[in-house]
């Protein structure tokens, strides 16, 4: 089994004996995402240290430091570290999603929610803390822009009748339930509603399963009333997994454009969507 974890190991890691006795593909799986999390907090600490520091200069101490550079590169250095130069994301790990060409409204949104403890997760809390909306504006507008090919990600194996119920969900909803089909509000094609409203489609499993899940137990949130934890709120932990998965196997459309602003109706009335005539 130790070449097989191998597979899934990162070759900058260690010979460590944790590595050795795993004995599944899962547990290395596991560990290879936990690496490059680490790896990716490695890059966010030392992008924030002082240029003097992060140079680690081996001249006297009365040099001068060089300048970091005003440029929008060297602000986005901190989100390529995990989500890739152009927002491609890591199918690999499943839980970096990709940000290229998703609305440009929404992923302002979503990084003023991290730093309004909204959406929780370290890395990125800290990679925004302190950034004035202009600044957030710019790096969402960067990514929004960015059209580059995606990648399929891994799946679990379900029985054909999970697969049916995620397709239910997905087109039709769930009337009894009051869960409204998720294209309602992310277009038919599931490809998004400019300007707020993402695509689904293209995602990694884990992601979806992940961020449905959190929106579930309240660990993610946005601005009030939060529709979509009034959705995830209503779906049992096999329906998240059925819709995660149909999702993530879902051929992709061949326009992956967001609609157009005012193009969806949504059914519910939701706080992110505020100004723009959407919601009831």
């Amino acid at each position: 089994m130790v070449s097989r974890c191998a597979e899934h190991t990162p070759a900058a890691l260690p010979d460590l004996p944790i590595l050795r006795s795993m004995k599944s593909p899962m547990a290395c799986l596991a560990h290879a995402a936990a690496a490059r999390i680490m790896r990716c907090l490695t890059a966010l600490a030392l992008l924030s240290l002082p240029p003097a520091f992060a140079a680690a200069p081996a001249a006297s101490s009365s040099a001068a430091a060089p300048p970091v550079p005003d440029t929008l590169q060297q602000r986005i250095a901190a989100c390529v570290a995990c989500h890739g130069a152009h927002g491609e994301g890591s199918p690999g790990s499943g839980f970096f999603p990709r940000l290229a060409g998703k609305p440009a409204g929404y992923l302002a949104r979503q990084l003023a929610d991290f730093q309004n403890g909204l959406r929780q997760y370290a890395p990125m809390e800290y990679t925004v803390r302190g950034l004035d909306a202009d600044y957030l504006r710019e790096i969402a507008g960067y990514f929004a822009a960015q059209q580059v090919p995606y990648a399929r990600s891994a799946l679990p194996i379900l029985p054909a009748q999970a697969l049916q119920r995620g397709e239910q969900l997905v087109t039709r909803g769930d009337a009894a339930r009051g869960v409204p089909a998720c294209s309602r509000c992310h277009g038919s094609q599931l490809t998004g509603v400019q300007p707020d409203i993402p695509g689904l489609v293209g995602l990694p499993y884990d992601y979806i399963s992940a961020q449905l899940g959190a929106w579930r137990t309240h660990t993610r949130a946005t601005v009030a009333p939060d529709c979509m934890a009034e959705v995830a709120g209503r779906l049992g932990e096999s329906d998240i997994t059925a819709v995660a998965a149909w999702l993530a196997s879902r051929e992709l459309p061949a326009d992956m454009h967001a609609q157009p602003a005012g193009s969806v109706q949504p059914p519910l009335h939701c706080g992110v969507l505020a100004g723009n005539g959407a919601g009831t």
